[in-house]
């Protein structure tokens, strides 16, 4: 019954996760998190990595992106704006709110900081 229990908290906690990131091919990996300057908001940098062929899925920020791509590249598609292609190198930055979307056709790793609301997800969907 423990096992059971166990097991549906996993499962229940690895689909909220995929849910809220939008895709099945991106991962991100919380490596430091702190209280910004600016009051009510937080800084949290992340491993970003999208497996080869995948798309992160339509969605917004609470704040600021600023990301950095370690390897491989794909495609930034960020609405109103002509899409970039990124690889290996490049830097981006995506104002709070705005959809955007990515792609890549290899596989792309890439550090991102958010500057975003305390308290409130850290993507919601961008539909």
């Amino acid at each position: 019954m423990i096992r059971f229990a166990v097991s549906s908290l996993v499962c229940l906690n690895i689909a909220s996760t995929a849910l809220a990131q939008g895709s099945t091919g991106i991962n991100r990996k919380v490596v430091a998190k702190a209280d910004s300057s600016i009051p009510g908001f937080e800084a949290i940098v992340a491993r970003v990595e999208l497996s080869a062929g995948s798309v992160a899925g339509r969605h917004t920020h609470n704040g600021d992106e600023i990301g950095y791509v370690m390897e491989g590249g794909g495609e930034l598609l960020i609405d109103g704006e002509t899409p970039r292609v990124l690889k290996a190198g490049d830097a981006f930055i995506i104002p709070a709110g705005r959809v955007h979307d990515a792609r890549t056709g290899t596989g792309i790793q890439l550090i991102s900081t958010y500057v975003v609301e305390k308290g409130k997800p850290l993507a919601s969907s961008g539909k």
